[in-house]
């Protein structure tokens, strides 16, 4: 026994040593000074007396105070600990002389009260002070010098979770330095929130000068900068050490792995940069590591050490990237591991399957691949996110089997495919389910015990989901969120059968093959007392359902159905007044029932594509996106419609009827970033001030209307405009020189006007336009602009034919656009064709159109993909040889150079142009033979090098020899087929190209005119009412648009005479609710475009389904987005006249 007693003596010091601070021994005795200072010290202190634990319950008839709740005393009675943390005290700190007497205090903790004060500067009289603890009490303003007297301090915690704002706790005078220069015993450092930004980088030195023993460094948010000193390295015992939320903008020093006692790291939103060292992954005694929130931090892993300590491990929104090491499986303590939002690939390590302890998981939004991995052994596994990543295969049981604890699981958007197993669904503990964007197929299974599954939420959208919804799903008693959109899910749902799920928030049926019955249910029996969110676009509604007692709907999407007639006035008090999002686009409604009040909270309101007739109406001022565009809206914009759109970031109204002119009051919407009125029939001016305004406005589309004004001259520096379409009106004079502002410009349409003014050198250095329309209007001079390496440098279309450009060709001008020299498999990560982006958080994005002419054919692409590339300078006085430098535009698409005056020879760098479609270079003076090069250009569909001075054989070649003589002819001196004469034998002589250097009337040319207008007449004739003409001529035009739109990514149909429809099958595209077309409407949908799934009519009404169509499968998954990309309909489909 007595060897005990002698055991324990020695183990006490060395406890005290271990521990950094000494026992505190309870006496049976309490000094009456003690209790008397206490006593006037609770009397001096502002508290709630209802939540105090401590304070309130000290009382003064309570001899003994040495144990009053958080009053710690010596052997001689002397108070010697205060721990007076979260007693909501207010005041009463600042003069307390009570607190300041207690000389023997070794332990202080004020934490987690109101103060709203300095730091009382009494507490250094309290020089045995071993342990301060002020965090989150409210204190404010300069630390006081005093506390550097307390040079016994072994803890120190100062921080705050909030700082104040205007008046936080700061070090600046005295700074870091002075402040700790007498506290050498300090081993634990708690300075979170302080405002350090004084010390700029020295903190390192600092620390390192005076705090040799310091083991723990907690410094988050306290606006400290980088770099990491080297002098940090001499603080050999630090085990945590905490950096985050400053911006450091520096990278991970090498030494830290040096520190051998390093439990805890965190560095998150560190700004850091650089290569992560390996060697800290490796560190033995490592549990906790966080560098999230660090974009420019890179690294790989390559292993974890045997045995490895870690518990957490937190890299999410990094750049650390490769493959996760099959040694995951050493670290036997793992419990939470998160790298999502990074760059990993490859598949995920099967030795996962051995981390026991595992309770988070989190690999999303990475390029992981191969199949989902079994986690069968972590059974306290409770989250599990593997989304947005490229996982491949099927799901079964075997995947989940065990886990018991699973309370979340996110798999979507990936590329799982087969059955979903019914397991998933039975999970025992399981809240939240997520399966949208993959490619799961077949039938959803019944599943077990439903009523009393924990199911709140059930996402499997986007899949290839058929047949009918599992009764199982309305038997889930505390679900939700139920989104099943875009699937083939088939057959009727009678809205009182989803009434059954009472406690529903939200549900998701869009774009399915369901019908929604409304019919046979009455307004009290599908009330839905939770719903918040109702989505059933493309359900084949044919009236509203009567949700008029529905007091939580805030957003209601009925978008894409068949509801005819009025728009019921009833419907602006849903959810009691609080509609935010409404969607009634892609219906048949006429107008808007009388009277009526528009919800003044909407934010959302999308009407269009309907038949809506009448004056606009005038949206809610908290509206944010505004779509009327596609109606039969008529009269004039209300003058005042400035003042119902302020906040609005997106205002449509074209394609309407619209008159009068555009009222100044839009320019009061300040935060407006699409303003689209094009093709409308509005008239006057431009008013200045749209301009004036446009540093938020991203997109201005005033294009096919009446206006006959100036440009104003008004673009203000810091332009945001990027798209500016002011095409077909009636605009004059020059471009306005303020356009060189407009420095993002993407896309410039000015064709069609009566501007008159020379080639707009001014914009030549704009590194982001890639769209420049000039054409049919009256610039004029020489394209002689300084040509410097990076002009034009992005630019891929460009169109200023039908003008009066002169003088030659500028050959280094072809060679600075890079733009049109991008690779075939050219695809740019995340935005591959030309779009401006509002509301991100939202996914809205407005989508550029542009009109090309191939033949006289006008055709408008709907998506400007960034590898199409055209040039036009057709109809203009160029003159001068072709550069060859052309034949470094290795990825033009369409080259327009016809009815100019160009001569010499045909390049024959045009061979290199391996993508080249459309090649125009007729009625010029061009001579020589065409060159064999072009035999190269295999995929050319449109050719024409008539009326020339071309001689010599033509080249022989599979493809060349497709055309027609009609491509060849006007030339004397050519020979060889497709044209009739041999070339032993004289060419006829024919009629030369116009020329551009006399004015007056050619009068050969104008009866030859006569005379192909007399020919054509008589060849047209009979194919309008010849059946087997028509039959002829639709087989030769297939033919050529068969070869010519696939590789742009569109189809065409045409409707009656001189109409052609050209449509993008993207991922965003709205389905067709028809029956009889469901089945294309969903292959589109998923992936895929048709190269040809119309037969060309001149006189049918409607298309008549091809079905011989080849249809090739999209490069890429498609996923749909929560909320739609875009409502404008410029985004879907648009008719052009082409010229006969």
């Amino acid at each position: 026994m007595r060897v005990l007693h002698f055991l324990w003596l020695f183990l006490i010091p060395f406890c005290q040593i271990l521990s950094g601070n000494e026992i505190f021994l309870v006496s049976s005795q309490c000094l009456d000074d003690q209790k008397a200072l206490l006593l006037q010290l609770k009397g001096s202190l502002h508290y709630d007396s209802t939540l105090s634990n401590k304070l309130a319950r000290w009382n003064q008839n309570t001899s003994e105070c040495c144990k009053w709740n958080g009053v710690t005393c010596d052997g001689s009675g002397h108070v010697i600990a205060l721990e007076l943390d979260n007693e909501t005290i207010s005041s009463g700190i600042e003069n307390s002389s009570a607190l300041f007497s207690l000389q023997y205090l070794e332990k202080l903790n004020l934490a987690y009260n109101r103060f709203n004060v300095g730091i009382p500067v009494g507490i250094d009289n309290l020089t045995n002070l071993k342990y301060l603890n002020l965090s989150n009490a409210g204190f404010a303003g300069q630390i006081p010098m005093m506390l550097s007297r307390l040079t016994r301090l072994v803890t120190l915690d100062l921080s705050t979770l909030f700082p104040d704002v205007i008046h936080p706790l700061k070090l600046e005078n005295p700074n870091l330095r002075h402040f700790i220069e007498n506290s050498t015993e300090l081993r634990e450092l708690y300075l979170d929130g302080v405002d350090l930004s004084a010390q700029r980088s020295e903190w390192c030195q600092s620390l390192s000068s005076y705090l040799p023993n310091l083991t723990i460094l907690s410094v988050r948010t306290s606006q400290i900068s980088g770099p990491i000193d080297e002098s940090l390295s001499k603080l050999q015992f630090l085990s945590i050490i905490h950096l985050d939320q400053n911006n450091l903008s520096t990278s991970v020093p090498e030494y830290f792995a040096n520190f051998s006692n390093m439990t805890t790291l965190t560095l998150s939103s560190c700004n850091l940069q650089g290569a992560f060292p390996k060697r800290i992954f490796q560190v033995p005694v490592l549990e906790i590591l966080d560098l999230s929130n660090n974009k420019l931090l890179g690294g790989n892993i390559l292993n974890f050490p045997r045995n490895g300590s870690l518990r957490t491990i937190s890299l999410s929104y990094t750049n650390f990237s490769g493959s996760l090491p099959e040694s995951i499986s050493n670290l036997r303590n793992l419990s939470a591991l998160d790298l999502s939002n990074c760059n990993f690939s490859e598949p995920i390590p099967s030795t996962m399957a051995n981390l026991t302890n595992l309770v988070h998981l989190d690999f999303s939004l990475n390029n992981f691949t191969g199949s989902v991995p079994y986690l069968r052994w972590s059974k306290k596994l409770t989250y599990l996110d593997l989304s947005h990543n490229g996982l491949t295969g099927l799901l079964s049981p075997a995947h989940f089997k065990g886990l018991s604890e699973l309370v979340y699981i996110n798999l979507g958007n990936n590329l799982l495919n087969g059955i979903l197993p019914s397991y998933i669904f039975e999970l025992p503990s399981l809240q939240k389910l997520f399966l949208y964007s993959n490619q799961f197929i077949g039938p959803v299974n019944k599943f077990l015990n439903a009523s009393s599954s924990m199911l709140d939420t059930i996402d499997l959208s986007n899949n290839l989901l058929n047949g009918s919804i599992p009764k199982s799903i309305f038997e889930v008693e505390r679900l939700k969120v139920l989104s099943l959109s875009s699937n083939f899910f088939s057959g009727t749902v009678p809205l009182d059968l989803i009434g059954s799920l009472s406690n529903l928030t939200r549900l998701e049926l869009s774009y399915n093959n369901l019908t929604i019955e409304t019919g046979r249910s009455n307004s009290t029996s599908f009330t839905f007392p939770q719903m918040s969110v109702l989505k059933l676009a493309s359900c084949r509604l044919q009236h509203f359902p009567d949700l008029k007692n529905q007091p939580r709907i805030i957003q209601l999407d009925l978008s894409d159905n068949k509801i005819k007639g009025a728009i019921p006035n009833w419907i602006w008090g849903i959810g009691e007044g609080a509609l935010t999002h409404l969607n009634l686009s892609f219906n048949q409604l006429e107008y808007l029932e009388q009277p009526y009040s528009v919800s003044s909270n909407l934010i959302v309101f999308d009407l269009h594509s309907n038949r809506i007739k009448g004056d606009l109406p005038i949206p809610p001022s908290t509206a944010i996106f505004v779509d009327y565009s596609s109606n039969n809206f008529s009269n004039s914009i209300p003058l005042d419609i400035g003042d119902s759109i302020v906040f609005a970031s997106f205002f449509s109204a074209a394609n309407n009827s619209l008159t009068g002119r555009i009222p100044e009051s839009i320019c009061k919407a300040n935060y407006l970033q699409v303003l689209d009125l094009s093709n409308n029939a509005l008239s006057g001016t431009i008013p200045p001030c749209l301009l004036e305004y446009s540093t938020t406005l991203g997109v201005l589309n005033l294009g096919n209307n009446h206006l006959n004004s100036v440009i104003p001259d008004s673009f203000p520096i810091g332009c945001a405009l990027k798209t500016l379409d002011l095409s077909r009106n009636f605009l004059k004079r020059e471009l306005p020189k303020s356009l060189v502002n407009c420095e993002l410009l993407e896309v410039l349409n000015v064709g069609n006007n009566n501007l008159i003014d020379r080639f707009p050198c001014m914009l030549r250095s704009s590194g982001n336009l890639r769209v420049l329309v000039m054409r049919s209007n009256h610039f004029y001079g020489k394209l002689t602009c300084d040509v410097t390496r990076n002009s034009w440098q992005n630019l891929q279309i460009i169109d200023i034919a039908s003008n009066d450009f002169t003088g030659v060709l500028n050959a280094e001008c072809f060679s600075n656009w890079r733009g049109m020299m991008v690779e075939d498999d050219y695809v740019e990560t995340g935005r591959n064709h030309i779009q401006f982006q509002f509301l991100a958080q939202s996914n809205f994005y407005y989508q550029d159109t542009v009109t090309i002419t191939i033949k006289g054919l006008e055709l408008e692409l709907v998506k400007i993909l960034r590898v199409f590339t055209s040039i036009d300078f057709s109809s203009n006085r160029f003159q001068g040889v072709l550069p060859d430098t052309v034949g470094d535009l290795s990825s033009l698409y369409v080259l327009n150079l016809s009815h100019n005056a160009l001569a010499g020879p045909i390049p024959r760098s045009i061979g290199k142009l391996q993508v080249l479609e459309s090649l125009d270079l007729s009625s010029n003076h061009l001579s020589g033979e065409i060159p064999s090069e072009l035999a190269n250009l295999t995929f050319i569909a449109s050719l024409n090098l008539s009326f020339n001075n071309l001689s010599g054989k033509i080249p022989l070649s599979n493809q060349l020899q497709t055309f027609s003589e009609d491509s060849f002819e006007g030339n004397r001196g050519l020979c060889g087929f497709p044209l009739n004469g041999s070339c032993k034998s004289n060419a006829s002589e024919l009629t030369p190209p116009p020329s551009f250097e006399d004015d007056t009337y050619d009068w050969q040319l104008i009866f030859m005119g006569v005379g192909y207008g007399v020919g054509a007449a008589i060849s047209i004739g009979p194919l309008l009412f010849y059946k087997r003409g028509r039959e002829y001529c639709d087989k030769h035009l297939e033919r050529l648009l068969k070869l010519m739109f696939p590789t742009w990514g569109f189809t065409y149909t045409r409707y009656g005479p001189g109409k052609v429809v050209a449509v993008e099958h993207y991922e965003d595209e709205t389905p067709d609710d028809s029956e009889d077309d469901d089945e294309g409407k969903k292959e589109a949908s998923f992936g895929h475009y048709c190269v040809f799934c119309s037969k060309l009519d001149f006189h049918g009404k409607e298309a008549i389904h091809d079905p011989k169509c080849t249809c090739h499968m999209s490069s890429s998954p498609i996923s749909f987005p929560h909320a739609p990309s875009s409502s404008s309909p410029l985004l879907v489909i648009y008719n052009k006249s082409f010229d006969s």
